[in-house]
């Protein structure tokens, strides 16, 4: 039996995504259920012409001050999704103790343009015109560490790097640091913006991409039948986290309760998952100990979901193996695109929005399931459904599987306890 405490306490979210700059106009970008795919000029000419960007904001104005001119896209979406979270939580950095707050963001590749950029200008100019800020706007700590000086956090600051778990690692990692003492307050997400040339044309190259470019909104489609890769997108995620019986003590209710990560490597391939599920299957074990619940106590999983062959395949089999209860089960990638290193915090995100509202987001163009799938997959329209208990996976190249358990927090922001004893190896 895992831990059975009142778990970590969710207390401030922010989101920058392809469906709203805000957590309202994301919440009902996505409750709509039609993909935000469009073509993207800078992408003309290439086999796959469009992407899922971040639209509808001015980054440099929403993050102001002469230091915006030294920040790759990345790390302006992460610098605004993290205000808002810890505006959310009702923290201020001129009065917490900085000492005491960490931040922990997930990013993959870092300014992928900053670097494409600094190439063209040494092979035209040659190295005089090489910026010296290339390498810190590059880095892919540069979003942990521009938040960090941004907020006055002088705790750990870290940056996970698992492909596209990076978001998902990087709130596991934050709870261990507010678990073991080490933090009081953990600002934690990820950030991804790689809409270049560059990168396109190589996932294009590995086949991951759907290559409907006459049709972008119908492109992304998890878990259905005609299925022919992911639609690329931008974007940023950040959660504030606190220990329960802290944010109680300073009156206020949790958004809702992460009660339990789990962690586990495939050690399979570099880019297609087990195709039995090995690690996720593990990942999920170790989030259910965690949180102490059993698998028929998970009412809601919001799912990886891709929209490539291989991925939905294997998740399809882990959760119809793992849930025979039926648990109902969306894929935000449906309406976002894959965000990569950020999807594991926008989709965490969505799960504590789920918790909160009773509404589960349907996945966009899911028509038909193959044979043999059996998941109750929310489609069309938003589902009304009470969720207590939910899962959030995240896969990631390399073989990262990292699942998060989140619990709906009560009216006086306490978890009820979970009736059962876990049954997954």
């Amino acid at each position: 039996m895992g831990r059975t405490d009142a778990g970590v306490a969710v207390t401030g979210v922010g989101v920058v995504s392809p469906a709203g700059a805000d957590e309202h106009t994301f919440w009902a970008g996505l409750c709509e259920g039609v993909s935000m795919a469009r073509g993207c000029e800078e992408l003309a000419g290439l086999p796959v012409d469009f992407a899922c960007p971040v639209d509808g904001i001015d980054l440099d104005a929403a993050v102001g001050g002469r230091s915006v001119w030294r920040m790759a896209r990345f790390v302006k979406m992460a610098l605004v999704a993290a205000r808002q979270a810890v505006a959310d939580a009702g923290l201020s950095p001129e009065r917490w103790d900085g000492e005491r707050v960490g931040v922990v963001l997930g990013v993959g590749v870092g300014g992928v343009s900053v670097l494409a950029d600094g190439l063209r200008k040494l092979d035209e100019a040659g190295p005089e015109a090489v910026s010296p800020l290339l390498v810190p706007m590059m880095m892919p700590n540069a979003a942990a560490g521009e938040v960090a000086i941004a907020l006055r956090a002088h705790g750990p600051s870290l940056a996970t790097a698992t492909a596209c778990a990076s978001g998902a690692t990087a709130i596991a990692a934050a709870r261990d640091l507010l678990t073991s003492g080490r933090c009081d307050v953990v600002v934690a997400g990820g950030a991804e913006s790689v809409l270049t040339p560059l990168v396109v044309s190589a996932f294009a190259a590995m086949g991951a991409l759907s290559l409907r470019t006459g049709d972008p909104v119908g492109a992304s489609r998890p878990f259905a039948a005609d299925r022919d890769g992911f639609v690329i997108g931008e974007g940023a995620a950040v959660l504030v986290l606190e220990r329960t019986p802290d944010a109680h003590a300073r009156g206020v209710r949790p958004r809702a309760l992460l009660t339990g990560t789990g962690s586990a490597t495939d050690a399979h391939h570099p880019t297609a998952p087990h195709p039995d599920g090995a690690g996720a299957r593990r990942a999920v074990g170790a989030a259910l100990r965690e949180a102490g619940w059993a698998a028929h106590d998970v009412d809601h999983i919001n799912a990886h979901g891709t929209s490539t062959a291989l991925n939905d395949a294997m998740e399809t089999a882990l959760i119809s193996g793992l849930f025979p209860h039926r648990p109902s089960v969306t894929a935000p990638k449906g309406v976002l695109g894959h965000t990569l290193a950020a999807a594991g915090a926008i989709e965490a995100v969505a799960t504590v929005l789920t918790l909160e509202r009773g509404l589960v987001p349907p996945i966009a163009n899911l028509d038909s399931l193959p044979d043999g799938f059996d998941l109750d997959c929310v489609v069309k329209e938003p589902r009304m459904q009470d969720v207590e208990r939910a899962l959030s996976h995240s896969f990631g190249f390399g073989g990262h599987n990292v699942v998060l358990a989140f619990q709906r927090a009560d009216a006086d922001g306490r978890s009820r306890t979970a009736p059962g004893v876990l049954t997954v190896d």
